[in-house]
C-alpha cells in the first residue's frame, strides 16, 4: 500500500505479461519503485506490487497511451517508462517520449521491431550479419535465394520467439515452406511492411547465443549470455537455454565490440536489450536485436546464476538511476521446455512426479491444462509448450543432467 510518505520514484510499466513468466520482474521492481500499470484489463495478481493502474482500451495504441501518461504526469512526476512485452515496446516508446523519459524514441524502437529495418541499418554501418533480402511473394523469395545461395532462412520481419522461422535447402523446400512463414503471427497483430513481409536470409552456422544487455548513454554492458538449445529442425524452436555466471563471452573482445557497434548502428542509447548472435568461424554475426528484456525466462536464469536482478537493472535504465551490476553468485542455470509427441493431442493429464525430481531444481511448472489440444512444432511452435523445468548447478553438464531427470519425471497422457 502506497502512503503519502512514500518517496520512491514512480515507474510506469506498460503491460505485464503472463504471471508465470514475468512476475519475478514486477516483484523485484516493486521493492524499490512505486509502480503504475497501463493495462487493457483490470489487474489481478499484479495488485500486490503496484501503487496504481490505468485501464486503457488498447495498450498497443502509442499516441493514446501517451495522452494518458501526460495526464498522469500532471498529477505526479513519472521517473521512467518500462515495457518488456515485444508487441508493445513501440507503443511504450510514445509514452516515454511524452513524459520525457530516457528511452522515448519510437523511431529507434521501430528500427528494432522491424527486422527488415534492423538489417538495413546494420548493413549501412557495416556490422557483420547474414545477408538478408525482403520479399513479398514466393517467386520473389526464389529469386532472392538465388542471390543469397542455399540453404536459406525464411523469417517474418516482425515476430519474435523464432515464430515462422525455417531453414530450407533448395527451391522445392522454399516453395513448400513459404506459406508457413508468411502466415506466422504472434498473439497480437502488429502491422509491418505488407509489401515485403518475409526476409530471405543467408544461413550462417555456429552456436547461437543471446545477450541481455543494459545500455546507458550509449554504453552497452552485457548482463547475461544465454546458450540456446534449438530443436525440431528445420524449424528454429528454442527448447532450452543455459546461463553461466562465468561465461567467457561476457568478456570476449569480439562480442563486446559487436554489441557496441550494433547498438550504435541502431541508435539505441538507453534501456535494456535482448540481442541474438551466431558465433561463426569468422566471428559473431547479428541475428536480431529486441528492445526489451529477453523472454523464455532467460533473465530469470541470469538472476539465479549471477544474482544480478534484471528487473532492477531495467528499471534503473528507464529512470537513469544507478544500479549495481556486481555478480553475487557464480552458478549455472538452465531451462527446458516440454511438448507433446503428436500433433493435435488432447491432454488428459500431465504433471511431474515430485519424488523423482533431482536436487538443484528451482521450479517445475505445468503450463497446459487437461482438455487442451496442443501440437509440437511446427504447428505448435512456442505455443505448443506444455511445461518447463528450471535447474541450477555448478556446471552446464550438471544442470543438463538435472533437466534430463526432470524430463523423465514429467508425464503427459492424452485424453
Amino acid at each position: 500500500m502506497t502512503t503519502p510518505e512514500d518517496t520512491r520514484p514512480l515507474l510506469l510499466v506498460v503491460a505485464t505479461g503472463m504471471r508465470t513468466y514475468r512476475e519475478y520482474l514486477l516483484r523485484s521492481i516493486a521493492a524499490e519503485y512505486r509502480v503504475h500499470l497501463f493495462l487493457s484489463t483490470e489487474p489481478e495478481w499484479e495488485k500486490e506490487y503496484v501503487a496504481g493502474w490505468t485501464v486503457l482500451p488498447n495498450t498497443m495504441d502509442g499516441p493514446a497511451m501517451a495522452a494518458a501518461a501526460t495526464a498522469l504526469a500532471e498529477r505526479e512526476a513519472i521517473a521512467g517508462v518500462l515495457c518488456w512485452d515485444e508487441a508493445r515496446i513501440h507503443a511504450a516508446a510514445f509514452v516515454a517520449q511524452a513524459v520525457g523519459a530516457r528511452n522515448g524514441d519510437p523511431d529507434v524502437v521501430w528500427r528494432l521491431r522491424d527486422k527488415g529495418r534492423t538489417r538495413a541499418a546494420l548493413d549501412d554501418a557495416g556490422v557483420a550479419q547474414p545477408r538478408s533480402i525482403p520479399v513479398k511473394t514466393v517467386d520473389d523469395a526464389v529469386a532472392a535465394a538465388g542471390v543469397v545461395g542455399y540453404p536459406v532462412i525464411l523469417k517474418p520481419r516482425g515476430l519474435g520467439a523464432s515464430l515462422g522461422v525455417v531453414k530450407v535447402a533448395d527451391e522445392e523446400g522454399l516453395r513448400a515452406n513459404f506459406a508457413f512463414t508468411l502466415a506466422a503471427e504472434g498473439p497480437e497483430p502488429v502491422v509491418f511492411d505488407t509489401d515485403q513481409p518475409v526476409l530471405v536470409e543467408e544461413f550462417v552456422s555456429g552456436e547461437e547465443i543471446s545477450v541481455d544487455s543494459v545500455v546507458r548513454d550509449g554504453e552497452v554492458t552485457p548482463l547475461f549470455v544465454g546458450r540456446k538449445v534449438v530443436g525440431y529442425p528445420p524449424y528454429a524452436e528454442e527448447v532450452g537455454h543455459f546461463v553461466d555466471a562465468h561465461d567467457p563471452l561476457l568478456a570476449d573482445p569480439a562480442l563486446l565490440k559487436a554489441l557496441q557497434r550494433t547498438h550504435e548502428a541502431l541508435g539505441f542509447t538507453d534501456g535494456v536489450t535482448h540481442s541474438e548472435f551466431m558465433l561463426t568461424e569468422s566471428g559473431p554475426e547479428v541475428i536480431e536485436v529486441n528492445g526489451r528484456l529477453g523472454g523464455d525466462l532467460i533473465p530469470y536464469l541470469g538472476l539465479l546464476a549471477t544474482g544480478i536482478d534484471p528487473g532492477l537493472v531495467a528499471a534503473a535504465a528507464a529512470t537513469g538511476r544507478p544500479v549495481d551490476l556486481t555478480p553475487t553468485r557464480g552458478r549455472v542455470a538452465g531451462i527446458r521446455f516440454f511438448y507433446v509427441a503428436e500433433e493435435d493431442t488432447t491432454i488428459g493429464s500431465l504433471g511431474f512426479a515430485e519424488e523423482a525430481l533431482p536436487e538443484g531444481m528451482d521450479r517445475v511448472v505445468v503450463v497446459a491444462q487437461p482438455g487442451a489440444v496442443v501440437s509440437p512444432p511446427p504447428k505448435g511452435t512456442v505455443w505448443g509448450r506444455i511445461a518447463f523445468a528450471i535447474a541450477t548447478g555448478d556446471s552446464r553438464a550438471q544442470v543438463a543432467e538435472r533437466l534430463a531427470a526432470a524430463e523423465t519425471a514429467f508425464d503427459v497422457k492424452p485424453a
